[in-house]
C-alpha cells in the first residue's frame, strides 16, 4: 500500500487588514482518517475547511481573525502560536526565494539544507517579522515529470495526442506528485517553524511548475503533456502557496478569471505588489493581458507611502544579450537559451521590458518603488536613476539552494560593468550588497526589511557571515 502524503502544518496565510483586525488563513495537511480541530484566536473560533484531497492525505484551511498588533495568537490542537500582526509603524518583513535544489532536493539532511530556515526562525525569535514574502520557487518540482512514462523525459520528449483517459490519469498522477512533495517540504521542522508563526505572500516562478516553464519552445507548452503539468502545478500552488481549492481565486487576487494569479495587499504605508509572471509567459512575452491588467491597475492604485513589488526574475540586470548573441555561432548552447529567455533582459522581451520599467517609473515619482527578486541563487542589488531619486532593487536567492560556483558570479559582474540603458537617460548599475566588493555574493542568504521612523532599510543574512550593514532606502 502506498504511503500517504506527509502531514504538516499549521502553515500562515496573509490575507488582508482593515481597521484593527488582521485576515489570515491556516492551513493544514492531514491523513484521510483525521480531521483538525478548530483554531481560536483572541477574536473567535474557526472551524475547518476542506480544500483538496491527494495521496492519501487532505488539505484543510481554517479562515481566522487576529487583532492588528504586537501580541496577536492563534490556539490549534493545544499549542499557542504567536503571531507578529504589526502592519503600521515600525515593522519588520522577511524575503526569501529559491527554497530547494533541482535534483535530490528532498533526500537532503534537513539540518544542512534547512540552515538559513533555522537562522530565519532565530532571527523572528530575537524581532519579529510581520510578513515573509516569497519571491518564487517554493518548491523545485523538477522530479515530479518522472511520476509518469509520459513526461519522464519532459522537456526532452516527442510531443504526442493523449485521449482522455490517459490525460485524465496523467493530471491525477502529477497532482499527487506535486501534493506530496510540497507536504513534505512544509513538514521539514526548521520550515514549519517558521511557516506555523509567520503569515507568507508568495508568487510562483519557473521550478513551481517546470524548470523553464513559458520560455520552452511552445510545441512544449501547448502538449497534452503540457498542459495537463501547468494544471497539476497550478493546482498545487492554489492549495500550498495560497491555501485555496483548484477552483478558487484567492481573494487578494482582483483578476476573477484565474488567468492571471497576480495579487495586491494594500498597509497602511505599504502596498505589496505580486505579479504573475509565468501564467501566461510565453517564449515572446512576460505577462499576458490578464496579468498587464491587474498590474497597471495595482501601480495605479499605489498612491503614497512605498511600493514594494516582487518580480520573481529580477527587472534590473546586466546585458544578457550579448550572450544570447554568442549563442547563435554554436549550436551546443541552445540548451540554454529558455534559460536566458527566462529573463526580462531577454532580445525577446526587450519591448516589454521597457514597457514594464515605464510603468515603475512613473509610480516611482509619487511612492518610492522598491523592486524584490530572486531566481539567480545570488545575492545582489541594483539601482535605476530617477529623477525622484534611485530606484532600488534587492535580490535575495536562494534560501536553500546551493550556491553556484563564484566563478560564475564573476562571471556576472564582468557583464554588469558593460551597464545597461533599456530606457534613455536611466541607466540601470549592478551594486555589491552593503560592506561586500563583489557585485554578486556567491552564498545563501535571505532578505531583511525594516521600517523604523517612517524610513525603510534592508539587510542580507548571509551564510556563514551573518548581516550586511543596513542599506537604507
Amino acid at each position: 500500500m502506498t504511503r500517504p502524503a506527509a502531514e504538516a502544518g499549521p502553515i500562515l496565510y496573509f490575507r488582508g487588514a482593515e481597521g484593527a483586525r488582521v485576515t489570515l488563513a491556516v492551513l493544514t495537511i492531514r491523513h484521510d482518517d483525521v480531521m483538525p480541530g478548530a483554531v481560536t484566536t483572541p477574536l473567535g473560533t474557526a472551524e475547518p475547511t476542506r480544500i483538496c484531497a491527494r495521496a492519501g492525505a487532505v488539505a484543510w484551511r481554517h479562515d481566522i481573525v487576529v487583532p492588528a498588533g504586537a501580541d496577536a495568537w492563534y490556539d490549534f490542537e493545544g499549542t499557542r502560536y504567536p503571531v507578529h500582526a504589526v502592519i503600521e509603524g515600525d515593522m519588520r518583513i522577511a524575503y526569501a526565494s529559491c527554497n530547494g535544489q533541482e535534483e535530490g532536493d528532498l533526500e537532503r539532511p534537513e539540518d544542512e539544507r534547512n540552515a538559513m530556515w533555522r537562522r530565519l526562525g532565530e532571527d523572528h525569535a530575537a524581532a519579529p517579522f510581520s510578513l515573509l514574502l516569497q519571491g518564487g520557487d517554493q518548491v523545485y518540482a523538477d522530479e515530479v515529470t518522472k511520476a509518469d512514462p509520459i513526461t519522464e523525459d519532459w522537456p526532452d520528449m516527442t510531443p504526442r495526442l493523449l485521449d482522455a483517459h490517459r490525460r485524465q490519469a496523467l493530471r491525477e498522477t502529477l497532482a499527487e506528485a506535486f501534493f506530496r512533495r510540497y507536504a513534505q517540504q512544509f513538514a521539514q521542522a526548521d520550515i514549519a517553524h517558521v511557516s506555523a508563526r509567520i503569515p507568507s505572500l508568495a508568487m510562483w516562478d519557473d521550478h513551481d511548475i517546470c524548470d523553464g516553464w513559458g520560455s520552452l519552445p511552445e510545441r512544449l507548452l501547448d502538449c497534452d503533456a503540457g498542459r495537463t503539468l501547468f494544471d497539476a502545478a497550478r493546482e498545487a500552488f492554489l492549495v500550498f502557496q495560497f491555501a485555496c481549492a483548484a477552483d478558487e481565486v484567492p481573494p487578494i487576487c482582483p483578476d476573477a478569471t484565474g488567468r492571471s494569479l497576480g495579487w495586491r495587499v494594500t498597509l497602511p504605508g505599504l502596498t505589496l505588489i505580486g505579479p504573475d509572471l509565468r501564467s501566461e509567459r510565453r517564449p515572446d512575452r512576460v505577462m499576458g493581458p490578464a496579468g498587464w491588467t491587474v498590474l497597471t491597475d495595482a501601480l495605479s492604485e499605489a498612491r503614497e507611502g512605498r511600493v514594494m513589488l516582487m518580480s520573481s526574475v529580477p527587472a534590473l540586470g546586466p546585458r544578457l544579450s550579448l550572450i544570447e548573441s554568442l549563442m547563435l555561432l554554436t549550436r551546443r548552447m541552445e540548451k540554454y537559451e529558455d534559460d536566458l529567455r527566462d529573463q526580462w533582459q531577454s532580445r525577446a522581451h526587450r519591448a516589454e521590458w521597457q514597457e514594464f520599467l515605464r510603468a515603475l517609473l512613473e509610480v516611482h515619482g509619487r511612492a518610492p518603488v522598491t523592486v524584490l527578486s530572486g531566481e539567480i541563487h545570488l545575492a545582489t542589488r541594483a539601482t535605476m536613476d530617477t529623477d525622484h531619486g534611485p530606484l532600488h532593487q534587492l535580490v535575495s536567492s536562494g534560501v536553500t539552494h546551493p550556491a553556484p560556483p563564484k566563478a560564475w558570479a564573476l562571471t556576472l559582474g564582468a557583464l554588469a560593468n558593460l551597464g545597461e540603458a533599456p530606457l534613455a537617460k536611466h541607466p540601470i548599475r549592478i551594486r555589491s550588497l552593503p560592506g561586500r566588493w563583489a557585485k554578486y555574493t556567491a552564498k545563501r542568504n535571505y532578505l531583511t526589511l525594516t521600517r523604523s521612523g517612517g524610513g525603510w532599510s534592508a539587510a542580507w543574512e548571509v551564510e556563514g557571515a551573518g548581516p550586511t550593514p543596513a542599506l537604507h532606502l
